[in-house]
């Protein structure tokens, strides 16, 4: 605690440099790590594991690169050595971090699947997240549009959609302001870094204009 009663996690700075590119740039840009047992670098996605914290872009260049260059042993300020797929690892984690969360959200009320649901939730302003499967048509998620102020993100796969909603795929889904939406927005906004996606960009229309 601080001397004004203050947990000292929250003044942390929000913004660290990445390890590769050297520009600082906000934490929910960047992956966390540490070094672990035996000289490895461990990928913190949660934030939470003790020791030295080390950032990369998330990005799978920029990722790579560091695994490559031998990178994380200039962050850990000691000699650590990199998985050979450490990379497709964190991409596979983000992937389920994002699933778990979409599905805890949808158990809390605060998630919808479906297209005639989600189209419900925008139009009447209870949607702040939309999520549409990369592998779905374009025709027909052209015809949603992303919350205004909102995120969309194309970022999981009709079957990993599915899985958060106990479906065999899901192409349409929108999450509620609050709960854990933010964190859902943090580590999707990551996986789009390691997928290629584009997160702050929409396949469908930005406004409700033409929604009839």
């Amino acid at each position: 605690m601080t001397r004004g009663g203050r947990d000292k996690d929250r003044e942390a700075p929000s913004e660290r440099r990445c390890l590769v590119t050297g520009e600082v740039q906000p934490k929910a840009g960047l992956i966390r790590f540490v070094a672990g047992p035996e000289g490895m670098v461990v990928p913190d996605l949660a934030e939470k594991l003790p020791g030295r914290g080390f950032w990369v872009a998330a990005d799978r260049t920029a990722l790579q690169k560091a695994a490559d260059k031998g990178l994380f042993s200039r962050g850990a300020k000691a000699h650590v050595r990199a998985e050979p797929d450490l990379v497709d690892g964190i991409e596979a984690a983000l992937a389920r971090r994002v699933i778990e969360l979409i599905s805890l959200s949808r158990k809390a009320g605060d998630a919808v699947a479906g297209f005639e649901k989600v189209k419900g939730w925008l139009a009447d302003g209870k949607a702040k997240v939309l999520f549409q499967a990369s592998d779905g048509s374009d025709r027909g998620k052209g015809k949603l549009w992303t919350p205004p102020g909102g995120r969309w993100f194309g970022c999981l796969t009709a079957s990993e959609l599915g899985l958060a909603f106990g479906r065999d795929h899901v192409i349409h889904s929108a999450l509620a302001p609050g709960g854990l939406t933010d964190r859902v927005i943090r580590d999707a906004g990551r996986l789009n870094g390691l997928r290629g996606q584009i997160g702050s960009s929409s396949a469908g229309k930005d406004s409700r204009a033409d929604e009839r």
